[in-house]
């Protein structure tokens, strides 16, 4: 079982080091943003923070373009709760196991829209299960719009300034321990997931 869990980082850091390298990694980053926020399950932060890493003096450009791909994402996810549940989006929830978590948002929704679509964008809960879950629920798109822009702005830009401040330092320490920081990344995304599972 470790040697397997191993070999899936060791896969991922290869994978992450193939796009970054590649010139075709603006495509890749604003492929996996636009996915991740719709259906993908890996964020576009890994290799957004790699291409930084080999290309700090434009952080604007690629935090902007994960951000603009992330919110078409979102709006696919949206479209996909909307009209096309019945079709795909039951797939999508049965596949993640979210029956009772999209259920639960629901009730967030019903709370606070905004606010519920703006945690999702900003911190590192699968956005894909709020912008599918807001078309289900049919909360305004407008809004649902706003608040995946402010919270991914915030979210990107905000890690892209500190890899262009600090990503020299933390350049060799990344790649030599890149499995550590994944498990690291991976368990914080488990305890928000079932944070977010348990809030009623």
């Amino acid at each position: 079982m470790r040697f397997f869990v191993l070999r899936v980082f060791e896969s991922l850091k290869q994978w992450t080091l193939k796009w970054a390298h590649s010139p075709h990694m603006a495509v890749a980053l604003f492929v996996i943003a636009f996915a991740e926020a719709s259906f993908f399950p890996i964020p576009p932060d890994i290799l957004m923070i790699a291409i930084l890493l080999i290309n700090a003096e434009r952080w604007i450009f690629y935090a902007g373009l994960t951000t603009i791909g992330s919110i078409l994402g979102a709006l696919l996810g949206y479209l996909i709760g909307w009209g096309f549940y019945e079709t795909v989006g039951c797939h999508l929830v049965e596949l993640y196991n979210l029956q009772q978590l999209i259920s639960d948002i629901g009730v967030k929704f019903s709370e606070h829209a905004f606010l519920t679509v703006f945690t999702a964008a900003f911190t590192p809960i699968p956005f894909k299960i709020i912008t599918i879950a807001a078309g289900i629920f049919k909360i305004s798109l407008w809004k649902m719009i706003l608040a995946a822009v402010i919270g991914r702005l915030i979210r990107y830009f905000g890690i892209a300034y500190l890899v262009k401040i600090f990503g020299k330092k933390l350049n060799s320490l990344i790649y030599k321990y890149f499995n550590i920081f994944s498990i690291i990344i991976i368990i914080l995304l488990i305890i928000l997931f079932f944070i977010l599972k348990g809030i009623k």
